[in-house]
């Protein structure tokens, strides 16, 4: 198929050796690229419960077969492992140019086994690999390392990075890139920082085969006009995620002070229109189409975004409503190599251990300071920050607070209450890293369309299938969230790239498989039904304000909610997938 380079490079950490091996079309075939494809290599490779922060787990960057090619919003890079922070499988998207220079290098993947014997940093320029000494880097934030290495490299070079939590093996750590984009959640940085690899530096100059391009590119430009640069997609470019306050606030799904509440009457000091007064500069990914980055500058805090979560967390659900502080917040968070939500959620789970007299971390909502100053102990593991690393689950477990612990599986809440969008919650339990918005996005449905009831389990499960089935396909693919497109269209694309005639169908089970195999790693790990949950809070406390006001989720709802979507994919009552799917992965 075109598209592709047919190119994996092995990476040998310990030996500090190289293999290239032809990559699996076979596999390709049945998983596409990005997240399914990264996940098959690792379902194969890895065995049974290795430790996530052991040489034994493996850093997997996968691109896909439209990664290089004129397709906008395509430039997004696949990073997986075994997440430190839940032991399932982890996969993440990262933006920037990283991808491009992967592909344009030569490579469909890289993938990084064993451990540097010191901390080091690794240079792919086209086919030549070098290993280099990072004993000045570490301990350096991801931005002034990213600095260093762009000035010493050339702005040909694209670089991912760990900050202080990565090499502090924080299990909310990230790998940064472009200085402001993150593979964010699960501590994929961790995995990096494990590995003694303070960075990754990618020069690539090469090409990629595509059938008929003049005709590609002809059809590629009238999609660009009529799916892209539409009315429906200019709020992307002009705000970015910032416009989801409002929609948020207003549908009763803005969480506020560890989500105890929902809305927030002081929104509007923190919300789009305020912080893009600040904004500074613009940007988007490689072959991007939206354009969704804005660069803020408010007194000396300076980010690009922040996004949606980034905003809620440090603002709302921390009590926080000072826009330089929220933006202060995401920038520290950053070049500390932090998860924003993660972090964020660890901390405001600490305010409400302190306002309740349950354990005293020294910090209450509202305390903004507190806030970003916290977030460096995090990623150090100095002072109080050495228990915040441990993250929301842990921490109740060595002090209480089970009851407003917001994690399914170890990984921290996003943004979204649930219940105001009841399939969310069904959405987070069931996701495969853990609780996340990026596999199936209820509110769309529930709260923004309001096209399905949100306060109700039926057809909650048949909903988050269809919305899952339409992100794995997407993001094995690798495009940008931002851009919604239809099946249709993604199958037309991926015909145009590959010279291979796909069917809907055809896409609809690649799929499938990808949900599955993610799903049988984790059971392979021993996760099943009693893995997939709410945190009680949703079940036992009802909101008290805003459009959702009086909702809580039964418990007897949520587990119809969970037989109803294990139903359609045809697992058993207890979530296992059988061995009649098992056998055909």
């Amino acid at each position: 198929m075109f598209g592709y380079q047919n190119k994996v490079l092995r990476i040998d950490l310990t030996r500090k050796g190289t293999i290239m091996e032809p990559l699996n079309m076979a596999w390709a075939e049945k998983y596409i690229g990005g997240k399914g494809l990264a996940i098959k290599y690792l379902y194969e490779e890895l065995k049974p419960g290795i430790d996530p922060l052991s040489p034994e787990n493996k850093l997997l960057l996968m691109t896909g077969p439209l990664t290089g090619t004129p397709v906008p919003c395509s430039g997004k890079l696949a990073v997986a492992a075994k997440s430190p922070a839940t032991g399932t499988i982890l996969d993440c998207s990262i933006g920037g140019h990283i991808a491009l220079k992967v592909k344009y290098a030569g490579y469909d993947a890289v993938i990084f086994e064993g451990k540097l014997s010191k901390p080091g940093y690794v240079l792919i320029q086209n086919d030549k690999i070098e290993f280099k000494d990072a004993s000045e880097l570490w301990g350096k934030g991801s931005h002034e390392v990213e600095g260093i290495l762009v000035e010493k490299y050339g702005h040909e070079a694209s670089v991912l990075s760990i900050g202080p939590a990565g090499e502090n093996l924080v299990t909310m750590s990230c790998i940064n890139s472009d200085y402001y984009r993150q593979a964010g959640r699960g501590g994929i940085g961790a995995v990096m920082g494990s590995k003694n690899v303070k960075a990754i530096v990618v020069i690539g100059t090469g090409g990629v085969k595509v059938d008929k391009i003049v005709d590609v590119t002809n059809r590629l430009t009238e999609i660009l006009r009529t799916d892209t640069v539409s009315e429906d997609n200019m709020f992307i470019y002009d705000c970015g995620t910032t416009a989801f306050l409002e929609a948020c606030n207003d549908g009763g799904i803005l969480p506020k002070n560890n989500f105890s509440d929902t809305t927030d009457e002081d929104w509007t000091k923190y919300n789009g229109d305020v912080l893009l007064a600040s904004k500074v500069g613009k940007r988007g990914c490689g072959s991007c189409g939206l354009g969704c980055g804005n660069f803020l500058k408010i007194g000396d805090a300076v980010c690009e975004g922040p996004e949606y979560e980034s905003i809620a967390v440090a603002g709302p659900n921390a009590g926080i409503s000072d826009p330089e502080s929220i933006v202060k917040a995401n920038q520290v968070a950053d070049d500390m190599g932090l998860d924003t939500i993660s972090a964020g959620d660890t901390i405001i789970y600490a305010m409400e251990m302190t306002e309740k007299g349950i354990h005293d971390f020294g910090i209450r909502f509202g305390d903004k300071e507190k806030y970003i100053e916290y977030l460096k102990l995090m990623a150090k593991r100095e002072g109080v920050g050495a228990d915040l690393a441990l993250g929301v689950r842990a921490l109740a477990a060595k002090y209480g607070g089970e009851d407003f612990a917001m994690h399914v599986k170890g990984l921290e809440y996003p943004q979204y209450e649930p219940r105001g969008s009841w399939g969310m919650s069904l959405a987070y339990a069931v996701s495969d890293r853990g609780a996340c918005h990026m596999r199936a996005y209820a509110p769309n449905e529930e709260v923004f369309a309001a096209s399905i009831p949100p306060y109700t389990a039926e057809g909650k499960g048949e909903m988050v299938y269809n919305l899952a089935i339409y992100n794995a396909v997407k993001f094995s693919m690798v495009i940008c969230d931002f851009w919604p497109l239809s099946l249709e269209r993604m199958t037309e694309i991926m015909t145009m790239i590959t010279g291979k005639d796909w069917t809907e169908a055809e896409m609809n089970a690649v799929a499938e498989r990808v949900i599955n195999i993610a799903r049988a790693f984790n059971q392979r790990e021993g996760f099943n039904r009693k893995d997939d949950t709410m945190p009680k809070r949703l079940a036992n406390e009802a909101l008290k304000s805003g459009a959702a006001a009086g909702q809580k989720i039964p418990q007897e709802a949520f587990e119809d909610m969970l037989d109803q979507y294990y139903a359609v994919l045809g697992w058993s009552k207890e979530g296992m997938v059988p061995d009649t799917i098992l056998c055909q992965l």
